[in-house]
């Protein structure tokens, strides 16, 4: 059996958690990038293994600005 709703492709999890960081970013400025990813992990129940790579992703972005 598929770990993955048959509603819900893999990846779909990851696109809908990138989309909420990007609208969290542009509607809470003043928070840290740290605190918004945290709080999009817990809402969409990302694996450890997908923190991990959004993470370390997220933290290479903010490195190159």
């Amino acid at each position: 059996m598929s770990a993955h709703p048959p509603t819900q492709r893999p990846g779909d999890k990851m696109k809908k958690a990138i989309c909420a960081f990007s609208e969290l970013i542009l509607e809470h400025p003043e928070k840290s990038r740290t605190s918004l990813l945290h709080q999009v992990e817990i809402q969409f129940d990302l694996s450890p293994k997908e923190c991990e790579f959004l993470n370390s992703k997220l933290t290479e972005c903010q490195n190159q600005e």
